[in-house]
This record gives C-alpha cells, sequence and structure tokens, in this order.
C-alpha cells in the first residue's frame, strides 16, 4: 500500500457518499416551457465536440514530446476530465456561476454538488436551453484549461502531485476567472469586458500558469540538447480533434443555434486556415523548413487568437487575428528560446500570447465598440485586463506551485526523467522490447 494515496482515495469515497444525498431534488430554477429545442439541440453537440477537444489536445502534445514520455503527456490531459468533472460538480460551477460575492468570484453554497441545477432554464445564464446543460457546457472549459497548461512541465512532473495542483488552479485561478469575465455580475463583464468564448479564461490563465510552471520546476535534465517529437502524426491528428472541437468552443459560446454562432463557427475556421499559412510561410522567410509540425502549431495559434473575438467580428477581420497571432507568436517561441525558460511544449508562447493578440485585436475590432469604430474605451479596458489576468494568473499559479510542492514534491528525481515518465510514473511504455519483468526493474530503480 502507497501511503501517499490514502487522503486522495479517502477524499474521494467520502465524496461518493455525500453525493448519495438527495441534492437533485431543490426546485427546478424555471419552467421547461421557456426551452428552445434548435438551441438545446445544438448545445448537446457543442458540449460533446468541446469535451473532444481535451483527447485532441492530448495527441497534440502527445506527439511532441520523447517516445518515452508520451503516455503520460497523454494520461495528463485525460485525467483532467476525471478530476475537474468532480470539482465542477462539488463546487467549481458555484464559484464560476453562483450568487455573486462582490464581481470577483461565486457563492459556493449556491449550486454546490449541482443543487437546483436542473432541466429549466434559467433566466441570465440559460435563459432557452436546460441549466444543467450550461453547466456542463461550462464544465468542458473547465477540464480543458489545466489540460493546457501540461505542455510547460512536460517530461518531469510526478503525477500526483500534478493532481493535486489542478484541483487548486481550477478553484483558485480558473473559477474566479470565469465569474470575473462571463457571469452576469462579474468584475470584468459589468467593467466592459468582451471576451467571446476565452480568451482571457482559458487560454491567458493557461499561458501564465505555464511560465510559472517552467520557473517552479526548472529545466529539463536534457533541455538544450536537439529534441526530436515522438509522433508528427499525432500533432496532425490532435490539431485535426482541436479544430473540429473549436466549433463548439466557439460557436457553442453563442449558447444558441443563432447567428452569433454561425458567424463564430465562420471567423474560427478562417483564422486557424490564415494562421496556419502564416505560420509556415514566416518559417520559410526565416530559412525554416516548411514543416507538418509548424502548420500544426500555426493552426491552433490561429484558433487561440480568434477564441476572444470569435463573435464579434467580420470574416476579413478574423483573417488578420489569425495572421497576426501566428507571426507573433513564432516570434516569441524564438526568443523564448533564447531565454533558457523551459516552457517544454511553448504553452506560453502559443496559448498565452495567442490569447493576448486575441484580447487586444478585440478591442480594436469588436463590432460597434472597438477601436475602429471610434471607441478607444474598450481597447483601454482589453489592456488593463490583459495584465489583471496575467498578473492574477501568474502570482496565484505560482503560490499554488509552490504549495503544492511542499505537501507532494513536484518534480521527478533524475533517475525517474532519465528513464521516462511512462515507466517511472505509470508502468507503461510505448516501446515493443520491454518485458514486464524489464518495466518492473526499471520502477524499482525510480522509486
Amino acid at each position: 500500500m502507497r501511503k501517499e494515496w490514502i487522503p486522495g482515495f479517502a477524499l474521494l469515497i467520502i465524496v461518493a457518499f455525500v453525493c448519495l444525498l438527495d441534492f437533485s431534488s431543490a426546485e427546478s430554477i424555471a419552467s421547461e416551457s421557456n426551452i428552445d429545442a434548435g438551441d438545446t439541440a445544438w448545445m448537446l453537440a457543442a458540449t460533446a465536440l468541446v469535451l473532444l477537444m481535451t483527447p485532441g489536445l492530448s495527441f497534440f502534445y502527445g506527439g511532441m514530446v520523447s517516445r518515452k514520455n508520451i503516455i503520460s503527456t497523454m494520461l495528463q490531459s485525460f485525467i483532467c476530465m476525471g478530476v475537474i468533472t468532480l470539482v465542477w460538480v462539488l463546487g467549481g460551477f458555484s464559484l464560476a456561476f453562483g450568487d455573486s460575492i462582490g464581481g470577483f468570484i461565486g457563492d459556493p453554497r449556491t449550486y454546490a454538488f449541482f443543487k437546483g441545477v436542473g432541466g429549466g432554464t434559467q433566466a441570465d445564464l440559460s435563459p432557452t436551453i436546460p441549466f444543467i446543460l450550461f453547466a456542463l457546457f461550462q464544465m468542458k472549459f473547465a477540464v480543458i484549461t489545466p489540460a493546457l497548461i501540461t505542455g510547460s512541465f512536460a517530461e518531469r512532473v510526478r503525477f500526483s502531485s500534478f493532481m493535486l495542483f489542478i484541483v487548486l488552479f481550477s478553484i483558485v485561478v480558473y473559477s474566479p476567472l470565469a465569474h470575473m469575465t462571463w457571469h452576469p455580475d462579474g468584475f470584468l463583464r459589468k467593467w466592459g469586458v468582451l471576451d467571446f468564448a476565452g480568451g482571457t479564461v482559458v487560454h491567458m490563465s493557461a499561458g501564465f500558469a505555464a511560465i510559472a510552471a517552467a520557473i517552479i520546476l526548472g529545466r529539463r535534465k536534457n533541455h538544450g540538447n536537439l529534441h526530436k517529437p515522438a509522433n508528427i502524426p499525432f500533432v496532425l491528428l490532435g490539431t485535426g480533434l482541436l479544430w473540429f472541437g473549436w466549433f463548439g468552443f466557439n460557436a457553442g459560446s453563442a449558447l444558441g443555434a443563432n447567428s452569433d454562432a454561425a458567424m463564430a463557427f465562420a471567423t474560427t475556421t478562417v483564422a486557424s486556415a490564415a494562421a496556419m499559412l502564416a505560420w509556415v510561410m514566416y518559417d520559410a522567410l526565416m530559412g525554416r523548413k516548411i514543416s507538418g509540425l509548424g502548420a500544426a502549431i500555426g493552426a491552433v495559434v490561429g484558433l487561440v487568437a480568434i477564441t476572444p473575438a470569435a463573435g464579434f467580428v467580420t470574416i476579413g477581420q478574423s483573417v488578420f487575428i489569425g495572421v497576426a497571432g501566428a507571426i507573433v507568436s513564432n516570434i516569441v517561441v524564438y526568443y523564448k528560446n533564447k531565454t533558457g525558460i523551459d516552457d517544454t511544449l511553448d504553452v506560453f508562447p502559443c496559448h498565452g500570447v495567442g490569447g493576448i493578440v486575441g484580447m487586444i485585436l478585440t478591442g480594436v475590432f469588436a463590432k460597434d465598440v472597438g477601436l475602429i469604430y471610434g471607441d478607444p474605451s474598450t481597447f483601454w479596458k482589453h489592456m488593463a485586463a490583459v495584465f489583471l489576468v496575467g498578473g492574477y494568473t501568474f502570482g496565484a499559479s505560482y503560490a499554488l506551485f509552490k504549495i503544492t510542492d511542499l505537501i507532494i514534491p513536484m518534480r521527478v528525481n533524475e533517475v525517474s526523467e532519465e528513464l521516462g515518465l511512462d515507466i517511472s510514473q505509470h508502468g507503461e511504455s510505448m516501446s515493443k522490447s520491454k518485458t514486464p519483468e524489464e518495466i518492473s526493474e526499471m520502477m524499482q530503480k525510480a522509486s
């Protein structure tokens, strides 16, 4: 028996028994007569699409790491679907969308254990779809955000400490940001900051947390050596799944089958296409070969950059946003590699910077209120939001990494890192040459 897992397992058993209590007996928020069948059908599909993004991310990241770390990297994304789902039900949703406390966080008692979250509508959050569907749609955003961070500390993080960190991150960072940005009484939303589908809440938060992680965990032992991605086809497959799922991510954020959803659907694919071309052409311009890896990264950066603006800009503006996001992120990747900071899979240059570019350009192009329409207030509020969200996310994440490290050391030992996390953390290997006996012996060396 491994004693370090006793608290977590005991907590899960307690939660399982507590969940037997009848929290669902509370009166429905509103009558089902307000439900629109078309909106509900689309949001059911969009919710499923967003969930698919997390397995897509696992392939995207898994193909980029070394062969001995593929399984561990992919599992870090998959486990978020388990951990964050329960956190969201127990209290995460309430912290994000419960009764506002000062505009910064929701009352944890409002929807704890999904109390009152049923099949009826909710006037402020889900006026035409079941409230439970809104909660599940938002859950998928909460799931993928900590999964995005994993790329920054790939190949050197202890799995048990990672699980603890994502629980803390979801409660302390993600839920407050979601409340401030998307709740009707949230501070940023009432202030006039526009974030259609998660430029601040998802991508900037993941990007700045990634920088904190890279600083706390330090560089890999082989950092600086030529790194060869294990499986480029995995990366391309992951990109396809992400792009497909992103239609639910962005178009679903319209919360209905309407013109906003259709426009977000269009700007999403156009921006990603433009960004993919911009990335590979900029690589070629700089004397680098056009690669499958570059095309995949460029497409994802375009998806990131258009996310906050998707429902607020025209098709032409989405082309500009995709191209700008790709070029800026490509440049930041180049200079980041010169700093010695080991953000393994460039989470900050791609997601953090992509989110920043998207938020700034949303302030420039947003219909009727953007800078080009003669209203500078939204632009300056977005600039301020970039600093506020970036500063809060980095500071809070840095503290959470430190706290987690004190409870469960986050970095594996040198032997485990050398063997690879697949074997040292999970006792599994992509190598067909390893027998079960050899794997067992290697695990003993790593322990």
